[in-house]
C-alpha cells in the first residue's frame, strides 16, 4: 500500500448495531430491573451458546415457519462439516440444555436468559438482524398457576420500567387433537373463500393455516373474522386450564383481552398463549410473547415435561422506555482527579485507588493527544465527566500532603441541573482524610459501612 493511500473503512453488518456508551445507561437500567424482578420470583439465570446445531431449530420451530424457511443464519463449519445456526430464539437452546444436563431431575426449574438472537429479516424500527431478547422458561410445572405467574411477572416488569399502555392479550390454542379438528374445519373454510386469499395465505393454507388468522392484510380481515374459532373446539381439560389462568389474573387485577385470533408461529405451543402489545411503536405492536409448550421437551428426546415461557424484544422495550420519557443519567464517575507534575501524578494514583476501595467511581486524568494537560483543560474534562467533585493535586498539595476538593455541582449530588457551585466552593483536606471526607459528603454523613465496596450510585 502506498504511503499516502488511506485504508478503506470497514463498516458494521447491516441490521447489526453498535450500542454506544451514550446508550449504555439505559441498557443497564433495563437489564438491572429485569434481573431484580426475575430474581424476586425465584428464576435462575441460564446462559446457552449463540450457535446451536441447525437440526435443533428445524425440529423445534417446524420446517414451514418463516424463521426456518428464510430467516436463519445457517452455515457449514468448514473445520468439521457440522451444520450450525446462529440462534434465532432461545427456547430451543434452553430446552436442549435442560435435557442434556438433566436439570429437572430433582424437581421443576424456573430459568431466565438474556442475549443476542439473529434473524435475516428486513431491518425496520425496533427490529434488527442481531437483536436482543430477555426470556423466561418454567420447566416441569403443569397447572395454570405458572402461566399466570409468568404474566404477572411481566406486569411487574412494565410497572418497574415505568411503561404505560402495554396491554395483555390472551388465548388458548388447546391441545394437538383439538387443534387438528379445528385445523380441518379451518382449511375447509379457507378453501371456500380461496379467491380472497393472498399469496402468503395460499402458501400457508395446508402447511400452517393457523398463521392465516394472524394476517395483517386488510382485504382479508372480514373473511378471517368469520373463520371457525379454536376456543369453540377446546375439550374439558383445556377449557379448565384456561379458566384457571383467567381466575388468578382477575383475582390479582391484571386486565386482559381474550383474542381468539392470537396464535404462535412455532409448532410446539399448546394451551395458553399470550402477547403484550402496545400502539406506541406503530403497527408492529408486540413487545413480549409467550405461552405453554408442553410437547417440546419430548420432541427433543427428553422425558415428557410440561413447560411455559415468554420472550421479549429488548430494543423495542428500550424504544418504549424512551417514548415514556425515561432518561438514564450518563454519569462516568463520582470524582474526577486533576493533577500537575510527576510527583502529583504518582500521588493521584494512590488516592484514586483509595477512593475506589471506598466504593466511589473515579476517573483519573490521563494524557491524551488532543487535549493538553493544562490545569484549565483538565478542569474542563472534569466538568464534562458529570462528576460531583474534582480533586486537585498540584505541587503545593504534594508538599503539604493535602488535596483540594472542589464541588462541581450546586447540589453536590452529581445531577447537573445547570447551576454550578460557586468557584470558591472548595476545601483543602489532609491527603489521608480525603476518602472519608468525600464519602461523608456524598452519603450525607449517614452511618454507612464503607468497607464493603458497594458502589454508592447516588446520582441515579
Amino acid at each position: 500500500m502506498s504511503e499516502n493511500k488511506k485504508a478503506d473503512k470497514i463498516v458494521g453488518v447491516k441490521g447489526m448495531n453498535d450500542v454506544l456508551p451514550a446508550d449504555a445507561a439505559l441498557w443497564e437500567l433495563f437489564e438491572n430491573t429485569v434481573e431484580s424482578v426475575l430474581k424476586s420470583y425465584g428464576f435462575q439465570k441460564i446462559r446457552t451458546p449463540i450457535v446451536e446445531p441447525t437440526a435443533l431449530f428445524a425440529r423445534g420451530l417446524g420446517a414451514v415457519t418463516d424463521i426456518v424457511e428464510k430467516e436463519m443464519y445457517s452455515f457449514t463449519d468448514s473445520m468439521n462439516g457440522d451444520n450450525l445456526t446462529l440462534r434465532p430464539e432461545s427456547t430451543a437452546g434452553v430446552v436442549r440444555a435442560a435435557i442434556e444436563h438433566n436439570l429437572t431431575y430433582d424437581g421443576p426449574k424456573r430459568l431466565w436468559y438474556n442475549g443476542p438472537m439473529f434473524r435475516h429479516e428486513r431491518p425496520q424500527r425496533g427490529r434488527y438482524r442481531q437483536f436482543h431478547q430477555v426470556g423466561a422458561e418454567a420447566l416441569g410445572f403443569t397447572g395454570p398457576d405458572i402461566d399466570a405467574e409468568l404474566i404477572m411477572m411481566c406486569q411487574r416488569l412494565w410497572d418497574d420500567l415505568g411503561l404505560q399502555d402495554v396491554k395483555l392479550q390472551l388465548n388458548s390454542i388447546g391441545d394437538a387433537e383439538e387443534r387438528n379438528r379445528h385445523r380441518a374445519d379451518l382449511i375447509a373454510y379457507f378453501e371456500k373463500h380461496q379467491d380472497l386469499l393472498d399469496t402468503d395465505a395460499q402458501r400457508r393454507l395446508h402447511s400452517n393455516p393457523l398463521r392465516i388468522l394472524d394476517t395483517k392484510n386488510p382485504t382479508m380481515q372480514e373473511m378471517v373474522n368469520g373463520a371457525p374459532q379454536l376456543l369453540d373446539y377446546l375439550g374439558e381439560e383445556s377449557r379448565a386450564h384456561f379458566e384457571g389462568v383467567q381466575k388468578i389474573l382477575n383475582h390479582n387485577n391484571i386486565p386482559f383481552t381474550i383474542n381468539p385470533r392470537l396464535v404462535r408461529g412455532m409448532d410446539y405451543y399448546n394451551r395458553t398463549v399470550f402477547e403484550w402489545v402496545t400502539d406506541q411503536l406503530g403497527s408492529q405492536g408486540t413487545v413480549c410473547g409467550g405461552g405453554r409448550y408442553d410437547p417440546l421437551v419430548e420432541m427433543f428426546g427428553g422425558k415428557p415435561t410440561p413447560a411455559c415461557g415468554f420472550a421479549m424484544g429488548v430494543e423495542r422495550l428500550l424504544e418504549l422506555m424512551r417514548a415514556n420519557g425515561e432518561q438514564a443519567v450518563r454519569n462516568e464517575c463520582d470524582v474526577y482527579l486533576v493533577h500537575q507534575g510527576e510527583a502529583a501524578q504518582l500521588q493521584s494514583f494512590v488516592l484514586a485507588e483509595r477512593l475506589r476501595n471506598a466504593g466511589l467511581d473515579v476517573v483519573l486524568h490521563c494524557a491524551s493527544s488532543n487535549a493538553g494537560g493544562s490545569f484549565k483543560s483538565q478542569m474542563k474534562r472534569a466538568d464534562a465527566s458529570g462528576a460531583a467533585y474534582a480533586i486537585i493535586i498540584g505541587e503545593d498539595e504534594v508538599a503539604n500532603h493535602t488535596a483540594t476538593v472542589k464541588t462541581l455541582r450546586a447540589d453536590g449530588d452529581g445531577s447537573d441541573n445547570g447551576e454550578k457551585a460557586s468557584a470558591g466552593n472548595q476545601s483543602v483536606v489532609p491527603f489521608d482524610a480525603v476518602s472519608d471526607y468525600l464519602v461523608d459528603q456524598i452519603v450525607g454523613g449517614d452511618d454507612h459501612d464503607h468497607g464493603d465496596h458497594q458502589h454508592i450510585h447516588y446520582h441515579h
